[in-house]
């Protein structure tokens, strides 16, 4: 763990893809899914596993976040995703709006379960340590970051209008300092 959160945190943005379609109607757990390309532009030293931080959707309010990052053993998936479930109720879908995340901490290793029960548990457990360590006065300080307020590059709006297959990982470029 302590490897992990040496690179955190960790700003990514890109447009919401479709996903698997199982967070909302296997799960009840819906996510906003990133295109491969920054599942792929991660740094390596970005493992698998479950973070939280926080998310906004295109002019919307930053919110608390859990996102997991993998290959979801428990659906033995060939293509590692990057999963974000946003902790708010949306009326509607949002494929091809602008996600913003800033992943601040690691709550657990990516993991298989024995049962989709097991798997409902552990993510609502997830929730719940990310709701408890995003009120932490540490984590309150990147929901007004700098990140969240910017407009988001030409090359990022850009992609945004023209491919939603493309987008743009930030990792640590972001000036993390003046937050």
């Amino acid at each position: 763990m302590a490897a992990v959160t040496r690179f955190l945190p960790h700003f990514a943005v890109g447009p919401v893809v479709k996903g698997f379609g199982r967070g909302s109607k296997e799960l009840g757990i819906p996510t906003a899914n990133f295109p491969e390309n920054v599942v792929d532009n991660l740094p390596e030293e970005i493992t698998t596993g479950i973070y939280y931080g926080w998310a906004k959707v295109d002019s919307g309010p930053t919110l608390k976040m859990v996102l997991s990052i993998g290959w979801n053993p428990y659906y033995n998936n060939k293509k590692k995703s990057m999963e974000t479930h946003i902790m708010h109720t949306f009326e509607e879908d949002f494929y091809g709006s602008e996600l913003k995340v800033v992943m601040l901490g690691y709550i657990r290793p990516e993991k298989n379960f024995s049962s989709l029960e097991s798997l409902i548990e552990a993510i609502k457990n997830d929730i719940a340590e990310a709701d408890k360590k995003l009120s932490l006065p540490e984590s309150q300080a990147y929901k007004e970051h700098s990140f969240f307020v910017e407009k988001s590059s030409a090359k990022v709006s850009n992609m945004l209008n023209k491919e939603l297959s493309n987008s743009v990982c930030n990792g640590n470029a972001v000036d993390h300092q003046n937050s």
